[in-house]
């Protein structure tokens, strides 16, 4: 049997498996779109995670998770005639050959950025596609990867810097309307003039996001993923604290008697045991 026959095999055998705990486990027959929806949503957030941290032993695994998610979506659809897994992976296969015309047609891309150049005009022509440029990008993303897609969507219709240093004097100009708002907001506390204080911190909220679509639109324009990139500063703040909360627990004290000076001693014993 040769792999793509043992590939079928095993998806098969997963149908099966669905079918059967749909029919008889109490469970699994009462599940609804609505129900499964926030599993789905950790499911996906628990791959992410493994992805980050190049786990492949995870990485399968919660691969596997998020296919058992696609085929019972699936198999409740087609408990109601809507569609089935058969829909799912036919209207996905017409989708790639419709968006790859440059495989499946005459349209020459000879480059990765060719490609998703054409991606994004393709869409626009599709019949159920996207009526806008930027109506492809889902209102529930979070926001720092929303601020990505937004951004990068327009950069496919043209609408992006001529020379990508020219961002700097973007990001260096709403940081200095942001520092200017946090100095409102210090001369407002000192006066005790709490409705300053307020139309102060209201436009520090604003500027805040400016700087960080600007940061966002940096990162793109020098091919660095914002969001990957602030994963691994979380991972490695965590990886940190979490060191000098060991060496408070060897001391015999919380690690909130400790000294910021102590604190500040053991993150750096940290950096060197990390070698970060």
């Amino acid at each position: 049997m040769n792999n793509r026959e043992n590939q079928l095999k095993a998806i098969c055998r997963l149908l099966d498996v669905l079918d059967r705990l749909r029919a008889e486990c109490p469970w699994d027959r009462k599940q609804t779109f609505q129900s499964l929806r926030p599993n789905t949503i950790e499911e996906t957030f628990e791959l992410c995670d493994a992805l980050m941290k190049d786990d492949r032993k995870n990485i399968c695994k919660e691969l596997g998770d998020v296919l058992m998610h696609v085929m019972f979506y699936s198999k409740i659809a087609s408990e109601t005639n809507d569609f089935d897994i058969e829909d799912v992976a036919n209207q996905q296969a017409d989708k790639l050959i419709f968006r790859h015309p440059h495989i499946y047609g005459n349209v020459n891309a000879d480059s990765a950025e060719d490609v998703l150049n054409n991606w994004e005009k393709i869409k626009l022509k599709e019949k159920d596609g996207n009526k806008t440029v930027l109506s492809g990008v889902p209102d529930s993303l979070p926001s720092l990867i929303k601020a990505y897609r937004i951004q990068d969507k327009a950069r496919h219709v043209g609408f992006d810097w001529k020379e990508r240093r020219d961002v700097w004097a973007k990001v260096h100009e709403e940081i200095d309307e942001l520092k200017a708002e946090f100095d409102r907001i210090d001369a407002a506390e000192d006066a005790g003039d709490e409705n300053a204080k307020k139309l102060a911190k209201d436009a520090a909220q604003k500027e805040f996001g400016d700087v960080l679509f600007s940061m966002i639109n940096a990162a793109r324009l020098y091919s660095v993923n914002p969001d990957n990139a602030l994963e691994l500063t979380n991972q490695k703040f965590i990886s940190r604290f979490n060191y000098v909360e060991r060496k408070a627990k060897e001391m015999g004290v919380p690690v909130s008697d400790l000294t910021l000076a102590q604190m500040d001693a053991f993150w750096e014993e940290a950096k060197k045991v990390n070698n970060e």
